[in-house]
């Protein structure tokens, strides 16, 4: 990163696009506390949070999505689903108390797979899953704990035009009180989603305003789109 500045208001939709190698995921690591900040500083929610470990950051309403699946494939969707509902919750599971005795949980993660489109999925083991299942599982994931920010790091990475088509339907269902900033590859479904863009390339911010403004910036038609 070479100097980010990056304000993102409560409800935004912001897509962050680049070429390969533009920082993207990286400004994502640092955004999550994946890596270490080496100067300047991180706000949310109006609290510095830049020393502040992940997990500390995820318990304030923050969460993300990965470029590769990052569930448990040995464990039915439920199970998956289950586990990051429980995370977050004050609830914590019993060694000798059975899984169906933790109603509450398990009727969010109800709630959370029929908000993906897994409603009837929940008994699938996730290894059996379609690639576009996983990539809806994550995102179920990532609502399991209410978040207050979520970052989606490319999430139709893999997908057919149909499984993107889809995604990008899921995605614009999503609760209006959810800051999403996401990483996003195919142009098309980065500015349907998102109303203000921003541009990097080398670390740095090439661009950053709304979408139509961002398509019709100079240099991002000859660094981003090949123009």
């Amino acid at each position: 990163m070479d100097g980010v500045e990056l304000a993102v208001r409560p409800g935004e939709r912001r897509a962050v696009i680049g070429p390969n190698g533009a920082g993207k995921t990286t400004l994502f690591n640092l955004i999550a506390g994946a890596l270490p900040v080496t100067l300047g500083r991180i706000e949310l929610f109006g609290r510095d949070v830049t020393r502040m470990p992940t997990h500390r950051r995820a318990a304030l309403g923050l969460t993300r999505t990965f470029q590769i699946s990052n569930l448990f494939p040995a464990l039915t969707v439920a199970e998956n689903c289950l586990l990051a509902v429980q995370a977050l919750s004050p609830v914590k599971l019993a060694m000798h108390r059975p899984l169906r005795g933790y109603r509450d949980l398990h009727a969010r993660v109800e709630e959370t797979l029929a908000a993906v489109g897994l409603a009837d999925r929940g008994a699938a083991m996730v290894r059996n899953l379609s690639h576009g299942e996983q990539r809806q599982l994550e995102i179920g994931l990532a609502l399991a704990g209410r978040p207050r920010v979520l970052l989606l790091d490319e999430p139709t990475a893999g997908l057919s035009p149909a499984e993107s088509a889809a995604m990008a339907r899921l995605l614009g269902r999503l609760d209006a009180a959810i800051t999403v900033l996401i990483i996003e590859h195919d142009m098309d479904i980065a500015l349907e989603l998102a109303r203000h863009v921003t541009v990097l390339h080398y670390g740095r911010v090439i661009a950053d305003g709304t979408r139509e403004a961002v398509r019709a910036d100079p240099t991002v038609r000859e660094i981003y789109l090949g123009a």
